[in-house]
């Protein structure tokens, strides 16, 4: 299938900072793309250039097979980080200026539906809450009916409930066939959302795949984490690596099933016991060595 973008050794230089060194990666067509990295790693710079707001300063972005042309900025939507709005304005008014703006524009009564605005549409943009204002900023985004779609830390500063709601829609969004590409540096937000993710730090990928492929590749399998009052005699034998840590006794195991089956044959108590699988905090920390939140 023929990639709706690929990236191509692509750099960014300011002054004496390369933001961007060398990123390659391709986008196939109906899916949720994630570029996965800290503050600072680069991704809102990658997604700038390929979104055609800033240039590079070397590599290739071809959209559908070819070059981008005037016309790319019309058939994308972009769901900024900040945006600045007319506080004046209603939700309703903000999306019928915007609609004006485009010789096919969505339906702004189903947008406001879908971006669960419909409650609230009456109400000026200075009136907004975080999760209000993020749904808005969707809607504006999806104003052009477009196929492909860049959402830059979509739910950033959003409660819990508010991120979940996001988190739905843009899933309807994947499900109708459209692709997605978002920056997050929120690792349930990639393993929720995200087909396929690219790791990035200090402006370059330095691994990517599906979260499934990521986790079993890099995560270290998963742990089951005892008591350290446990006789560690007890556990002599076990197919597994074990080892006490802060006054716990981890064992790691790929298949946490095996793991306590063989625990219980020896009739050890389980009390207390704590089961910790395998994400991508372990796959970035493991090719980093730092946690993400760092």
């Amino acid at each position: 299938m023929q990639p709706i973008l690929e990236i191509h050794h692509l750099r960014k230089r300011f002054s004496h900072l390369d933001a961007v060194r060398d990123v390659s990666f391709q986008v196939q067509p109906g899916i949720c793309f994630g570029l996965l990295g800290p503050n600072g790693a680069g991704k809102t710079t990658t997604m700038e250039i390929v979104e055609d707001i800033i240039e590079a300063t070397s590599g290739e972005i071809l959209y559908n097979g070819h070059r981008r042309t005037a016309t790319f900025r019309e058939e994308i939507g972009i769901q900024f980080q900040h945006t600045s709005l007319l506080n004046f304005l209603t939700i309703e008014e903000t999306l019928a200026t915007f609609a004006g703006l485009f010789s096919t524009p969505a339906d702004t009564e189903e947008l406001s539906r879908r971006c669960n605005l419909d409650g609230i549409k009456k109400q000026r943009n200075d009136k907004l809450s975080g999760g209000q204002t993020q749904r808005l900023m969707l809607a504006l985004a999806l104003i052009n009916q477009p196929r492909l779609i860049f959402l830059d830390e979509p739910s950033t500063g959003l409660d819990p409930q508010s991120r979940r709601n996001l988190w739905d829609i843009i899933r309807q969004l994947k499900e109708e066939g459209r692709t997605l590409i978002l920056t997050t540096h929120s690792m349930e937000e990639a393993e929720y959302l995200c087909d396929e993710i690219a790791i990035m730090d200090q402006g370059t990928i330095i691994a990517n795949g599906s979260p499934e492929e990521l986790i079993r590749q890099y995560g270290g399998g998963s742990s089951i984490i005892l008591p350290g009052t446990i006789n560690k005699q007890q556990l002599d034998g076990l197919p597994f690596s074990t080892l006490k840590q802060n006054g716990e006794i981890v064992i790691h195991t790929d298949e946490i099933h095996q793991g306590l089956s063989s625990l219980m044959e020896r009739n050890i108590d389980l009390r207390g016991i704590s089961i910790h699988s395998a994400n991508l905090e372990d796959v970035f920390l493991h090719l980093t060595g730092k946690k993400l939140r760092e």
